[in-house]
C-alpha cells in the first residue's frame, strides 16, 4: 500500500495470496504447535489478516479463507476469534461485516488529518477521514465488548504531539474503539524515527484518560528487521525475474 513509514510496502507487487494459501499458514501453525481436536485446550485461537498486502484488496480469497476456517467442518475457529486489518478500503468495509457479522475490524490509521494521512497512508487520498470514520460508525456489530481497533505508529515530530493525541480521541470519542500504539521500527533509508518514549507514554495517556483503551505494543524483533513494518525480503526481486524467465 507504500505507507511511506512502512518497509514491507516498498516491496513490489507480485500477485495475491490463494484462500488455500491462506489456510496453508493457519495448518501450518496448527501443526507446529501440536494443535490438535485431542487437546484439551486450543492453541491457535486467534487469528489475524495483517502484515503484507492489503487484505480488502483481495476478497475474494480472504472471503474463501475465513468462510472455511469459521465453518465447523473446516477448522472451526469462531469469527470472533479473527480480525481482519485494512488501511483504510471503505467500500470493502460493510462488505466484511455484512459477510460476517460478529467479525473483528483493524484500522491502520496512523494520522488525524487528512492532509497528513495522505501523505503518509496514500490510500485516504481515495477515502478520507471522514468517509473511513463513517463506515467504522456503520460496521456491523460493533458493540462496547467488540471495538473496532485503531493501528497508530507513531513518528518522532510528524503524528506524536498532543494535540495529535486530543484530536485522535475527538476522531474516536463517540463508537466503540481502542487504539493500538505502535513505537516506529526503523529500517536502512527511512526518513522517520522513533517518538521518544516519554512522548509515547504522554500520547497513551491521553487517550486513556478520554475513556478509550490506549495499549502500547512495545517492539519484538526489531534487532533483525522483524518487527512491526520491517518485513521485507531482499529475494523478491530476483524471485520475480526468475519467474518471467
Amino acid at each position: 500500500m507504500s505507507c511511506t513509514f512502512c518497509h514491507t510496502g516498498t516491496q513490489p507487487l507480485v500477485r495475491n495470496l490463494q484462500a488455500g494459501e491462506i489456510l496453508t499458514q493457519v495448518l501450518t501453525a496448527k501443526r507446529m504447535m501440536y494443535d490438535f481436536p485431542r487437546r484439551n485446550e486450543r492453541v491457535v485461537s486467534n487469528i489475524v489478516f495483517m502484515g503484507q498486502g492489503e487484505p480488502f484488496y483481495n476478497y475474494r480469497n480472504v472471503k474463501k479463507a475465513i468462510s472455511i476456517i469459521i465453518d465447523p467442518a473446516g477448522i472451526a475457529i469462531s469469527k470472533r476469534r479473527i480480525t481482519v486489518s485494512t488501511s483504510g478500503i471503505v467500500p470493502n468495509i460493510k462488505r466484511l461485516g455484512e459477510d460476517f457479522p460478529g467479525i473483528n475490524l483493524a484500522i491502520s490509521l496512523h494520522a488525524v488529518t487528512d492532509e497528513l494521512r495522505s501523505a503518509i497512508v496514500p490510500a485516504n487520498r481515495q477515502w478520507p477521514l471522514s468517509e473511513l470514520i463513517a463506515a467504522c460508525k456503520a460496521f456491523p456489530g460493533i458493540a462496547p465488548m467488540r471495538r473496532i481497533a485503531f493501528e497508530y505508529v507513531m513518528l518522532k515530530g510528524i503524528n506524536d504531539s498532543e494535540a495529535d493525541a486530543r484530536e485522535l480521541v475527538r476522531l474516536l470519542g463517540d463508537f466503540p474503539s481502542f487504539v493500538n500504539i505502535i513505537p516506529f521500527n526503523p529500517w536502512p533509508g527511512s526518513a522517520y524515527e522513533t517518538s521518544s518514549n516519554n512522548a509515547i507514554m504522554r500520547f497513551a495517556k491521553i487517550i486513556t484518560e478520554a475513556g478509550i483503551d490506549a495499549p502500547i505494543r512495545w517492539p519484538r524483533g526489531r534487532d533483525i528487521l522483524a518487527a512491526c513494518g520491517q518485513l521485507k525480503t531482499e529475494t523478491t526481486k530476483k524471485k520475480v525475474q526468475q519467474a518471467t524467465l
